[in-house]
């Protein structure tokens, strides 16, 4: 009789893990990876995505970036229906770019586009690293291009969120290519004179951050973003020597003059309108 009252489950009795995880709807919560405060994503996405504990920069897509960046209903998309072949017939690699269109809703690891910001138009191009790690392939090379030849042709000034692994191994050379292609529209841009700002977000990576990334006229990065070509364990490896903890990290690069300014996400748009309001006066004052 002993036996089957402490056998017998109680109305309070503690809910098995496994129910209650099934209890909690999926996304409901966002863990923070780095001081791990929990917080409703849906009061995570009203303060843009960055951690009310840490001031972390969670990832956000590319069209919530434009949300963010760009004046409302003025953001006109180019070449939003390009997708990337599979020149090398690499295995897997045209069913795990299917896989990320589906996953993401963008058929590559880029969007690009023109709009105003606080009134002042600019062409932008902002990466989205769920799409094979923001790799850059050759589609993503010529929609940049593409999009650098319209800032040229509107004479306005280009904008480049990036957020990248780096070149995409699956399309080799072909992916290679891209930072030259883009570093030499670049500099057509520059030739004219017109205004190039680079803004690297966590990660910007390998042949990204070793071509168009770092080829702003002036350079930007969020707070805590992953800035660099090679890993750091390899690095150490090579010059056998261990790296500074907060090597690699905008805040690095920043002491050490390789960025103009590191800009929290809420000061973003701001600190863009700010530069396009002085490039627009410079600009008039050259024509008188």
């Amino acid at each position: 009789m002993l036996r089957d009252i402490f056998n017998k489950r109680r109305k309070y009795a503690t809910i098995p893990s496994e129910q209650a995880k099934q209890e909690v709807p999926e996304g409901l919560m966002t863990k923070c990876p780095k001081c791990k405060t929990i917080m409703y994503t849906k009061k995570l996405r009203k303060v843009l995505m960055v951690c009310e504990g840490c001031g972390h920069h969670h990832g956000i897509t590319a069209y919530e970036r434009v949300d963010l960046t760009l004046d409302a209903d003025s953001f006109t998309e180019y070449d939003a229906d390009m997708i990337s072949k599979d020149p090398l017939e690499f295995p897997s690699y045209a069913e795990k770019s299917a896989a990320d269109r589906e996953k993401t809703n963008i058929n590559e690891a880029i969007i690009t586009g023109e709009g105003t910001i606080e009134g002042y138009p600019a062409v932008i191009g902002v990466m989205d690293s769920r799409f094979r790690m923001g790799s850059m392939g050759s589609v993503v090379g010529e929609k940049i291009t593409r999009a650098i030849e319209k800032a040229i042709e509107k004479n306005v000034p280009f904008i480049m969120f990036s957020a990248s692994g780096g070149a995409r191994m699956q399309e080799g050379v072909f992916s290679l290519m891209q930072m030259a292609k883009t570093s030499a529209a670049l500099n057509q841009l520059h030739e004219r004179g017109q205004l190039f700002i680079s803004v690297m977000t966590h990660p910007t990576t390998g042949g990204v951050s070793a071509s168009f990334a770092s080829l702003g006229d002036i350079n930007l990065a969020e707070p805590g973003a992953l800035i660099g070509f090679a890993g750091r364990r390899i690095i150490e490896q090579t010059i056998r020597q261990k790296l500074p903890d907060d090597f690699q990290t905008a805040e690095f690069l920043l002491e050490h003059g390789q960025l103009d300014k590191v800009v929290p996400r809420n000061e973003m748009r701001k600190t863009l309108a700010v530069i396009l309001d002085l490039h627009s006066l410079a600009a008039l004052e050259k024509e008188g």
